[in-house]
């Protein structure tokens, strides 16, 4: 009968639309990172040790001030707050795009004239919409979404990591310019005390003014270089300042304070550890995520898109007949709406998502390559400063024997106070040089952490 073949064939164009809807779902690529097992600066011959803290690797200086310092810094940063802030958002949105593909219903009322002009009409009624998302549109759609939604979550721990490391790093820069203050002024003391001794030797005529413009030479050059930790002091307070987001210094780092020391630090980690702990890598992921969303939407929208919709609509008559009752008015149907005349330009732009999907994969493997080199820099340069502060603390020992001998040569009248002032700063700058090395060790312990990032919440990809 031709109303059964009628519905065969409504029927089988149907399927053939459910079987496209769910044969269109773009896949995902796979995210191969080719690293190497292991770190090449890692150290090597050492026990099995744990995996880094990453939530608190800070505590390994044993700094009480320094602890407070980030515990106030993660509370008051303006910037780490606007990173969460941004998260927030980032949820309203994902929840928001949840509901695109669920029934929508709204309610509308309107005011219109009859066309002849002899009466008007006002409308109540309700509007009724469900878009099913078919063709891999609500797929891309969730991809998209939960994208931006991880990428706030990553940039919150990219903020912190980043905020922690400041901090940090001033308070080691702040401490260590502090430690200077005292050696160079020891040194300055020193160089004038040479200079004076060098003023009596000439009117002695046991030097020359040759000899006594060196010694005038070399204490303005102590004078100067003491100045330049005072400079040091003051930026890094200020510097620190702006990250705890205060409007004044903090009265613990007026005073000068021990610079913060490392233990025997020690840890194991591989790249592919790295690529879970690095907020640039894991939004690079995102990115990708984010580009397969658009190449989604954009095949989808090759095909019909497909809804139901209804209505219930009741008018009443504003003039004229207005005793005969009002009937309600009940709609329901499909929606369909297929693309035609632009069909070309939608196939263009899906070639363009495919190379956009394509452009993230090739990022996603160099942020990884980067990332590898970013940690394997920052280790080999952790490796470097650790052996110059054993060097250093090695040369400290033999100048302050040095020194010890040159007093004890003088209280038995074979050295004088000349030589004593030579050794008293030979000493300190082998502290100077040690203090520096400490620092440079401590920075570059810094540099470690910050290379791997910070911990993650667990990648979701749909």
């Amino acid at each position: 009968m031709p109303g059964n073949r009628g519905i065969c064939s409504l029927a089988v164009c149907a399927a053939a639309l459910l079987l496209g809807a769910c044969a269109t779902t773009t896949p995902l690529p796979e995210l191969a990172s080719d690293v190497p097992a292991a770190f090449r600066n890692a150290p090597q011959e050492q026990p099995p040790q744990p995996a880094p803290d990453l939530q608190n690797w800070w505590h390994a200086f044993g700094d009480e001030h320094l602890n407070r310092l980030i515990e106030r810094a993660l509370a008051q940063n303006l910037s780490l707050q606007q990173a969460r802030l941004r998260l927030i958002a980032a949820r309203a949105l994902h929840h928001k795009s949840g509901t695109q593909f669920e029934p929508q219903v709204s309610f509308h009322t309107f005011a219109q004239p009859d066309p002849n002009g002899s009466t008007s009409y006002f409308e109540v009624g309700f509007d009724a919409d469900w878009e099913f998302g078919f063709f891999g549109r609500g797929t891309g759609n969730a991809r998209i979404a939960a994208a931006d939604l991880q990428a706030a979550a990553s940039d919150v721990v990219a903020a912190r990591a980043t905020l922690i490391a400041e901090v940090a790093r001033n308070y080691v820069d702040l401490r260590a310019a502090q430690a200077r203050v005292g050696l160079l002024d020891a040194i300055v003391a020193a160089r004038r005390q040479n200079r004076e001794l060098g003023g009596v030797r000439l009117r002695l005529n046991l030097a020359t003014a040759a000899d006594l413009d060196k010694l005038d030479a070399e204490l303005a050059q102590a004078t100067s270089e003491a100045a330049e930790p005072v400079q040091a002091i003051a930026q890094t307070q200020a510097a620190l300042t702006v990250l705890l987001a205060e409007s004044a210094p903090d009265d613990d780092l007026q005073a000068a304070g021990e610079p913060p020391l490392l233990n025997n630090v020690a840890f194991a980690e591989t790249p592919a550890d790295l690529l879970r702990t690095r907020p640039e890598i894991r939004k690079a992921e995102l990115d990708v995520l984010r580009a397969a969303g658009d190449l989604g939407i954009a095949r989808a929208d090759l095909w019909p898109k497909l809804a139901l919709g209804g209505f219930l609509i009741s008018s009443t008559r504003m003039v004229g007949d207005v005793d005969r009752p009002n009937k309600a008015i009940v709609g329901i149907g499909p929606v369909i709406q297929i693309p035609i005349f632009d069909w070309g330009m939608r196939r263009d732009v899906v070639n363009a998502r495919e190379a956009g999907l394509q452009i993230a994969v090739l990022a996603y493997k160099q942020t990884v390559l980067e990332g590898v080199a970013e940690a394997e820099s920052a280790l080999a340069q952790w490796q470097r400063a650790q052996a110059q502060l054993t060097a250093a603390g090695t040369s400290v020992i033999a100048a302050e024997r040095g020194a010890e001998r040159t007093r004890k040569l003088q209280g038995v009248g074979l050295a004088d106070n000349a030589d004593a002032a030579s050794a008293q700063i030979a000493a300190a700058q082998a502290q100077l040089s040690h203090a520096l090395a400490r620092r440079e060790a401590a920075i570059a312990f810094i540099a470690v952490y910050k290379s791997f990032g910070g911990t993650l919440p667990p990648l979701q990809m749909q």
